[in-house]
């Protein structure tokens, strides 16, 4: 057998175990969960055009200051709803829409995969492969959830439901990870016709 064909054969059988290890570790990738949401079929989205929050949530009512995190959700439900075409309503005036989120976080056990990597040698006159396999092992990781409920308050019902979860980091809370969330969150919240107001 002469030389090209053999590395030729040594070649392709080493892209096949790279293929192969890729198809395994693909399908053990971890992605952030899919927000679960819920919308009342009876609900007219076109007839609402402000947003306000709930009257438990409003600084005024409570007294109490708002937190940075809370800050941080509202500013992300905010910019999301404007860029389906939505508008907060002024402090005077009733939302078409109110507003009620509720956030919280759990301890959960989390097991990494069993993963395969591969490693191909140099250009040489022999060339090389190396295969590395890796256990699972489960851990221990926080989990940040929101839900957002939206309420019509002219019928006194909800008309839009979503939750999103996401892993938390060790310390304080990532706000690009919230705004992150926040627009997982609201992909599939109706958006208003036509442009921006």
């Amino acid at each position: 057998m002469n030389r090209p064909q053999c590395c030729l054969r040594a070649s392709v059988a080493i892209f096949g175990l790279v293929l192969g290890a890729a198809a395994v570790t693909s399908g053990c990738a971890s992605n952030p969960s899919q927000p679960h949401t819920i919308r009342d079929p009876q609900a007219n989205f076109s007839a609402f055009k402000t947003f306000g929050w709930a009257a438990e949530q409003s600084t005024q009512a409570t007294g109490q200051p708002v937190s940075i995190v809370d800050s941080t959700i509202r500013a992300a439900i905010t910019d999301e709803l404007k860029r389906k075409g939505y508008e907060e309503a002024a402090a005077s005036t009733k939302p078409d829409v109110v507003l009620n989120y509720e956030t919280g976080k759990a301890e959960k056990v989390k097991s990494s995969p069993f993963r395969i990597g591969v490693g191909v040698g140099g250009y040489g006159s022999s060339g090389g492969a190396a295969a590395g396999v890796s256990s699972s092992g489960v851990k221990n990781v926080i989990e940040g959830a929101l839900i957002l409920r939206v309420i019509d308050p002219a019928r006194n019902a909800e008309v839009w439901n979503g939750s999103v979860s996401r892993e938390l980091g060790k310390g304080s809370v990532d706000m690009g990870l919230v705004q992150s969330a926040v627009a997982d969150l609201l992909r599939d919240f109706p958006a208003r016709a036509g442009p921006p107001q």
